[in-house]
């Protein structure tokens, strides 16, 4: 079997138990899309061109609202902007691949994705071909995400509100966040975004993102210094 083909399989299959609340997520967009008038077409091409999901309902939301052009884009932005410390992460392995792939990947640059990823990265420091495990890992997830986008728009009509399944949003990122939380410190990095963003979540355009993740990587920063220090 192509090594490739090889890395890329386990990509889609490292990525898989990550999935499990993405269905419902994916469900509750197509809902919200809908009842948002968006119609389905449009609710359809924003799993495709977006392809992030608390954007998505960010969107969706402040279309209902009748929220500005400029509010919406902004916040949308401010949403997915934890990308970048992502791309930040995984540009130092990729220094080697073409553009063309660097384009790919970053479109398939997702939580889960760099979750699993990431770590595959780090035990594979001399894979030329591990890049594979990315577009693996992303497009599995993509291919998910736009099933339960159309089951969504499709379903949407006679799924009991009573199901509640808005517990889905949440539950994904948590999923994210245990799965890496192996040391104390891991503990109080991700225990101290969490008391900021509770402390600032009434910040205009969702900014409290941008202050929870930022106070997070200061207390990393300081605690790896500490470390170091120590030793």
């Amino acid at each position: 079997m192509n090594i490739q083909y090889k890395i890329f399989s386990k990509g889609c299959l490292d990525v898989i138990p990550l999935l499990i609340p993405v269905v419902p997520f994916g469900i509750i967009f197509g809902v919200i899309g809908i009842e948002s008038g968006l119609g389905s077409t449009v609710t359809f091409l924003m799993s495709i061109i977006i392809f992030a999901g608390s954007s998505q309902l960010a969107f969706a939301q402040l279309f209902t609202g009748e929220a500005t052009t400029p509010v919406i884009v902004s916040s949308v932005a401010i949403v997915n902007s934890r990308h970048f410390l992502y791309s930040a992460v995984i540009a130092q392995y990729l220094t080697k691949v073409k553009l063309f792939w660097k384009i790919v990947l970053s479109y398939f640059l997702t939580d889960q994705a760099f979750i699993v990823s990431q770590k595959y990265f780090k035990q594979q420091p001399k894979n030329k071909d591990r890049h594979y495990h990315l577009l693996g890992s992303g497009f599995t997830l993509w291919f998910v995400w736009q099933l339960s986008t159309i089951a969504g728009i499709v379903l949407g009509e006679v799924i009991p509100k009573q199901l509640n399944l808005a517990f889905a949003v949440p539950l994904t990122f948590i999923s994210l966040i245990i799965v890496d939380i192996k040391k104390i410190d891991h503990l109080i990095v991700a225990i101290t975004s969490g008391v900021f963003a509770i402390i600032f979540f009434n910040l205009p355009l969702r900014t409290y993102i941008i202050v929870a993740a930022a106070a997070g990587i200061l207390v990393a920063y300081g605690l790896s210094h500490t470390k170091l220090y120590r030793k």
